[in-house]
């Protein structure tokens, strides 16, 4: 818990100036916190003193006492806003800017680690690791620096004006430390648990508002909400315990009060009566125990948030730590830079991959794809063509063999500057709950209003912007549901022409379709091919021949490779596949006359 806490404190970096100085002036103010209380035992003190000879007190006597109290008292005062105001300031500046780099980290992170990671736990994760890192830089500058300040100082202070009532301070602060260190140890792992189940929260209820429509559809909210329920019963479980636990060091608090201040009267009124304390001693160290049973509280309380907040900072950190085995390696230099320009040559050069490092994904794979080439890759699902197609724009890396763009193994460039010559469609459109401008200008940021219009009418999209009275402004919905499926795959197209890449990737970007807007897309994609070195994972019989070359895969080889006309007439998978999913009719007429109808070459 205090390595996190040491973390969450080195985090402060670019306001580490700011956050030294807030730390000298609770140093400053800690100091002055001690005045008044040896201030109020003096005055008491020639008070009494001077009622013991029946005399009126001094002012000589008094008035510097009185106003160095009021002196100090002012300082306090003053200098107790200035650090609540500048923590504030700082708190929120690093809280903004962390969440920024929790986002950007998590946003470079690969697509395999975004596979197996729930995005509403991601979200959950960002959103109360901030908020916690928030509260403890806000809470230390403002209360629990002063206050562990205080409890050093207090120690060597209250033994050098009276060791015997100073011990009394020691065993409260022993007491305490003793107490709160074993509720630590009781609460630690059941608050972890409860993170855990708060996480399985935040996954279930984003899987349920993502997935609206099915729960309707099959009544499902009933069952969502019992299961929801549920959750939160485990949850109550175990946090009630937890929150029990420090009641009770919150109670003890409020009992020390007492029973400390009365030790010290005791003690303090048996030490007067022997000569070995005054009655300023007695004031003092009654003021000193009040501060201290103060800080003791403040410092109690850090410990409770600290204790509360340390499992999630531990998540947050835990995705911060988290690196890809994808990323740059040392001396990585931009693809045009290493290549000379990114002319599309693409070699596959044996390349083998397994996710699991026992059964191969790929294996053994070779193939050359020669600019303005197009290569369909076909077979069952699971043969290995998706894999194949990750491994060029490195979702992973292969384990052994090479792939090349021009002449340059892909590891040997710049992340960002490979997948900036790549352009995907997806099988399902991925796009953003922004307008149309702002999802087409994904592809190209600097793009004009023509450009965009421009790759909109290539892609058979323009009529998206010429009926909606907000054109380019309309708003397609989160993940485009305000559009029909063809026309969201059109918008992804014409994103990708925009893009402009030497290399295209088309992942299944007709399937499901009817066969209207299956032939405005083809219509489209036929238009981003044109120059491009493209790799289609095939689904319909139209890209499928007008491929230059086909590869069928299975288990991970490739093991039928040529042309459509060519792979028909050797008669072997790959003219199996198309008998299996084209009638009869349509498989024994010629390559050049049969049409699509509708049937996939892939799952």
């Amino acid at each position: 818990m205090l390595r996190i806490y040491l973390r969450t404190i080195a985090l402060l970096g670019p306001q580490s100036g700011m956050a030294i100085t807030l730390a000298v002036s609770n140093l400053a103010l800690a100091l002055a916190q001690f005045a008044e209380p040896i201030l109020f035992g003096r005055i008491i003190e020639t008070l009494a003193q001077a009622q013991a000879a029946a005399r009126m007190p001094s002012y000589e006597d008094l008035l510097p006492l009185l106003a160095a109290w009021v002196g100090f008292g002012l300082f306090n005062i003053g200098a107790g806003v200035m650090v609540s105001l500048h923590a504030d300031r700082l708190s929120h500046r690093r809280r903004l800017g962390v969440l920024t780099q929790y986002f950007e980290h998590v946003l470079q992170l690969p697509l395999s680690y975004h596979g197996e990671t729930h995005s509403g736990r991601l979200l959950k994760v960002m959103l109360e690791g901030v908020d916690a890192l928030w509260g403890l830089w806000l809470s230390f500058f403002r209360e629990d620096c002063a206050a562990v300040i205080s409890l050093v100082v207090l120690v060597p202070v209250g033994i050098w004006i009276n060791w015997r009532l100073g011990l009394i301070l020691i065993v409260l602060m022993v007491v305490f430390g003793i107490v709160t260190g074993f509720v630590i140890r009781r609460t630690e792992s059941l608050q972890r648990k409860v993170e855990d189940f708060n996480s399985d929260l935040a996954e279930r209820t984003s899987d349920a508002l993502g997935n609206v429509a099915v729960i309707q559809s099959y009544t499902r909210i009933e069952a969502e909400v019992s299961g929801l329920k549920d959750t939160v019963s485990r949850v109550l479980a175990i946090q009630l315990p937890v929150l029990s636990w420090w009641a009770m060091v919150s109670m003890a608090t409020r009992a020390a009060t007492t029973l400390t201040i009365l030790a010290i009267l005791l003690v303090g009124t048996w030490l007067y009566t022997k000569g070995l304390a005054n009655i300023g001693d007695i004031v003092t160290y009654v003021a000193f125990a009040t501060m201290l049973i103060g800080k003791l509280d403040s410092t109690v309380g850090f410990f409770n948030r600290l204790m509360m907040s340390a499992p999630r900072l531990g998540q947050f950190f835990e995705v911060l730590d988290t690196v890809g085995a994808v990323r740059d390696r040392p001396g990585a230099r931009p693809l045009a830079q290493a290549a000379g320009s990114v002319k599309g040559d693409v070699v596959f050069d044996d390349v083998s991959f397994s996710y699991d490092g026992k059964r191969p994904a790929l294996e053994d794979v070779s193939l050359h794809a020669r600019p303005g080439q197009s290569f369909a890759f076909v077979g069952t699902t699971g043969a290995g063509k998706s894999t194949a197609l990750a491994l060029l724009h490195r979702v992973f890396d292969p384990q052994s063999g090479a792939i090349r763009i021009d002449g340059v193994d892909i590891r040997d460039v710049t992340l960002a500057s490979l997948r900036s010559s790549i352009g995907v469609v997806f099988q399902e459109p991925l796009l953003f709950n922004r307008s149309i401008e702002e999802n087409l200008r994904v592809g190209k940021p600097d793009a004009t209003e023509a450009e965009l219009r421009d790759a909109l009418a290539r892609a058979q999209a323009l009529e998206l912007v010429e009926r909606n009275p907000m054109g380019l402004k309309a708003i397609v919905g989160e993940r485009g549901r305000a559009l029909s499926g063809g026309e969201r795959q059109r918008l992804s197209i014409a994103r990708a022409i925009l893009k402009n890449p030497p290399i295209l990737i088309l992942d299944e970007a007709t399937s499901a379709l009817d066969a209207v807007t299956e032939a405005k897309v083809q219509a489209a994609l036929d238009e981003v091919m044109k120059g491009r070195t493209t790799f289609v994972i095939a689904h319909r019989l139209a890209t499928v021949r007008n491929a230059d070359r086909i590869l069928v895969f299975e288990r991970g080889r490739v093991v039928e490779a040529g042309g459509f006309d060519e792979l028909v007439a050797e008669g072997g998978r790959f003219a199996a596949l198309a008998r299996a999913q084209f009638m009869a009719s349509a498989a024994e007429a010629p390559p050049e006359t049969a049409q699509p109808a509708g049937a996939s070459f892939s799952g």
